[in-house]
């Protein structure tokens, strides 16, 4: 039986730099094989290693993607905790596993205040672009919030930097499609 608080599984986020994904892809697989391990990684996005945190991140949410119910139980920890984490590395990914899990309307309005406050405060262009795109995907599923997401869009579109202003035309024309 593994054990699943030590596999090792994070020895293999390790090493090299913040340039590259390392053994990313082949711990999604390994995660994907065993969901067992799942929580481990998770935990990895609170490491004292910054790349293991990175990549950790990036192992979650492309798991997540596929398998949204392995998020669920970690919900109130990715909420409270890990968006306090002020990595850029890690702020991209979780601003995208907010839209695989379901949450309640006090936690949209949670989660809303929190990319508004990453698309204000970040220096980074990822960070603001995920964000964006996350209050879209959550102004796309629920209509309470269409009206305030389309208002920061449009203000993405005529303040942003190039990729926010491209991204958010096309998140705009979508969700006013749907």
């Amino acid at each position: 039986m593994v054990n699943r608080e030590n596999s090792g599984i994070l020895e293999k986020l390790k090493g090299g730099d913040l340039r590259s994904i390392g053994k990313a892809d082949e711990v999604v697989a390994e995660l994907l094989g065993n969901p067992a391990l799942f929580g481990e990684v998770f935990r990895g996005m609170k490491s004292d290693d910054p790349l293991v945190r990175m990549r950790a991140a990036d192992v979650i949410e492309k798991v997540s993607k596929i398998h949204p119910e392995y998020l669920m139980p970690y919900k109130n920890e990715l909420i409270n905790e890990l968006t306090k984490i002020e990595q850029q590395e890690v702020r991209w990914h979780v601003a995208l596993m907010f839209t695989y899990i379901e949450l309640t309307n006090a936690e949209k309005t949670a989660v809303i205040e929190i990319l508004l406050s990453w698309l204000e405060n970040s220096k980074s262009k990822i960070v603001k672009v995920n964000a964006l795109e996350a209050l879209a995907r959550i102004g796309h599923n629920d209509k309470k919030y269409r009206n305030k997401v389309i208002e920061i869009l449009e203000e993405a579109i005529e303040t942003g930097s190039p990729a926010m202003v491209a991204r958010g035309k096309k998140l705009l024309a979508k969700l006013k499609k749907s």
